[in-house]
């Protein structure tokens, strides 16, 4: 298990060139390359040089855009005023294995293609900025000031330690990083331990990770899992995938300066069906 100190109070982590506290922090769901509704949802929200974008990963994937999606995200980051965000999903994860792959094991890189043709489609048209705003995309977004954390999937009930700041997971052995690189993963967890459980060997009676989460490192904004009905609140978490690839909405959740919350969502056609 990963043995990290706690992290000071007064440090503000997921905000690391801003003094000010934001007017308003803005997290958006899953996007899978939904690219003209988040262009819609983004037109909603006008977020200016007073806010903080955070979207929560997997842009890519499921939907008619990926590439497009993953511009304008790109764009928010290098060329605009407004300090942006992005973490890193289980989908961005393995577009990135994928493309290591090419390089170290082509038989490999090849099964993960044949199996999921969209490494091969999103690899022909990715330019290096792409490749540089997936390269980066962080495994988390934390505010100590604000007690938040972001992250894309989840929390393992039996992790009992949590990186201060993205330096210290790059300080990380390799087998410590893959430790925390499973909050992009977590859905279920064991009943008695708490450990991640990977997806599809869950039991009736392993819960939902944030069933179960105790708040110990703050207020969690995740995605990962869609919830049909929209936003999903658990009482020290709050799922913001509300499945815009499957005919639903993309939201995103925005945290006033008073702590004051509100949603704002646009329809999704169904682009694909649940499970597919």
């Amino acid at each position: 298990m990963v043995s990290l100190s706690p992290a000071p109070a007064a440090i503000a982590t997921g905000c690391l060139a801003r003094c000010s506290m934001p007017d308003r922090l803005i997290f958006i769901g899953d996007v899978h390359g939904m690219s003209d509704q988040l262009k819609d949802l983004l037109d909603r929200l006008t977020p200016s040089t007073e806010d903080e974008l955070i979207f929560v990963g997997d842009l890519v994937d499921k939907g008619p855009d990926p590439i497009g999606t993953v511009r304008i995200v790109s764009q928010l980051i290098h060329h605009s005023d407004t300090e942006t965000t992005l973490l890193r999903g289980n989908h961005e994860d393995k577009h990135l294995r994928y493309r290591l792959r090419l390089q170290d094991s082509p038989k490999v890189a090849r099964k993960m293609g044949e199996s999921s043709p969209e490494l091969v489609a999103f690899m022909s048209d990715a330019t290096d900025e792409d490749w540089d705003t997936l390269l980066k995309a962080r495994h988390f977004w934390r505010n100590h000031d604000r007690n938040l954390l972001a992250v894309h999937g989840g929390i393992p009930g039996d992790m009992w330690s949590f990186p201060h700041d993205w330096d210290e997971v790059e300080k990380l052995e390799r087998h410590d990083q893959r430790s925390v690189e499973k909050i992009y993963r977590t859905r279920f967890v064991d009943h008695h331990s708490g450990a991640f459980i990977a997806s599809g060997h869950q039991t009736p009676d392993d819960p939902f990770w944030a069933e179960r989460y105790d708040g110990r490192f703050g207020d969690v904004i995740f995605g990962h899992e869609p919830f049909f009905d929209g936003p999903r609140e658990f009482p020290h978490a709050t799922g913001i995938d509300t499945a815009a690839v499957y005919g639903g909405q993309l939201t995103a959740l925005i945290i006033h300066a008073d702590d004051r919350r509100e949603y704002v969502s646009v329809d999704c056609p169904a682009y694909r069906k649940p499970g597919a």
